[in-house]
């Protein structure tokens, strides 16, 4: 016996283009891994790579027959940790390769055992909702968009800032929506004084916390922001893997965990554990992302304080459906095994 390793990429066009501080995209470079066994069951995972983390699809693509090696040698997918584990000694600075083969090993011990990853894990199925993500546009279109997703279903929007019109934007949306939950995240956009002096004007708009207000590179910065804001901040950026998170814990109360950057779903797990040691709590988040991924995270769901998991949702096509439902419900159906990622076709 033993286990094989394939992969495909998929450039999966957005819906509309999502801007953020640093740019704007139009389409969701994606490689999809499916990890088989000889017995004829399949696990699927998905990388979605971010290029400010130094990948593209390109080099996930580069580095999957190196990690092929590593699972090949396995003749069962069930130490998936002791696998996932092995993966990062052959290549340290790929974490989204990694978390694709991450996922598609716990998709397919799951379905080997015939369960939802959530329920092998022992979790309950009871979940929270994750927030919808309004990018940046001029502050009257962002505050149509949010109208747009509140009359979708959506009741938590997260804005993205770290633009001249912050003020406007803030206003216009919260004037279109006054009831909704807001998010805000200024993706390292802003210098300590001027985050300190947006965080007590988006207190007054009824913000529930920010996200990383200022640059990573910058930890006194983060600590300055966290020590004057009058709302919670939420580390992404600055909050890689787990050995990042003793250096945030004085500055935020929120780490933002991305299986993305940390490499995997074992690895996330950790990330989770370590945070409610230090006292913080836990948000999931995730980058431009198909179903092969985003289901492996709605199934951490159970285990989180906040999800911001609509990566697929921003999609016009998707070759899976998953757990993540229109209006930001997350469904974590039992009776269905693996991960929940379901071929479209």
């Amino acid at each position: 016996m033993s286990l094989s390793l394939s992969f495909e990429r998929h450039d999966l066009p957005l819906s509309r283009p999502f801007t953020i501080a640093r740019g704007t995209q139009t389409t969701a470079p994606v490689v999809i891994v499916t990890v088989s066994d000889d017995e004829g069951n399949e696990g699927i995972g998905g990388a979605g790579p971010a290029r400010h983390y130094g990948e593209t699809a390109e080099t996930v693509e580069a580095v999957l027959p190196e990690l092929a090696t590593i699972v090949e040698g396995y003749e069962t997918p069930e130490p998936v940790v002791a696998i996932e584990d092995a993966l990062e000694t052959v290549v340290r600075d790929n974490p989204a390769a990694r978390t694709a083969v991450s996922i598609a090993l716990h998709d397919l011990v799951a379905k080997r055992h015939e369960l939802s990853l959530h329920r092998y894990w022992g979790l309950p199925s009871e979940t929270i909702d994750t927030s919808f993500t309004i990018g940046i546009d001029p502050p009257e279109e962002m505050a149509e968009n949010a109208a747009a997703a509140v009359d979708e279903g959506y009741d938590i929007l997260k804005l993205k800032l770290g633009t001249d019109d912050d003020r406007a934007i803030i206003e216009a949306v919260r004037d279109a929506v006054p009831e909704v939950t807001l998010r805000v995240d200024a993706n390292e956009a802003w210098r300590p004084k001027e985050a300190v002096e947006y965080c007590h004007l988006l207190a007054e708009h009824e913000v529930e916390f920010v996200e990383q207000p200022v640059p990573a590179e910058h930890p006194a910065a983060l600590r300055y922001v966290g020590d004057r804001s009058p709302l919670p901040i939420a580390a992404d950026e600055s909050c890689i893997d787990r050995f990042d998170i003793p250096q945030i814990a004085d500055s935020v109360q929120i780490a933002n965990l991305k299986l993305m950057k940390c490499g995997g779903l074992a690895e996330a797990i950790r990330m989770i554990h370590t945070a409610r040691a230090h006292g913080l709590e836990v948000m999931l988040g995730c980058m431009g992302e198909s179903n092969a991924s985003i289901a492996a995270g709605a199934q951490l769901a159970p285990l989180l304080d906040y999800a911001d998991l609509d990566g697929s949702l921003l999609l016009a096509d998707d070759p899976y459906d998953g757990p993540i439902k229109p209006g930001g419900t997350i469904e974590l159906d039992p009776s269905v095994p693996g991960i929940g990622a379901i071929p479209t076709t």
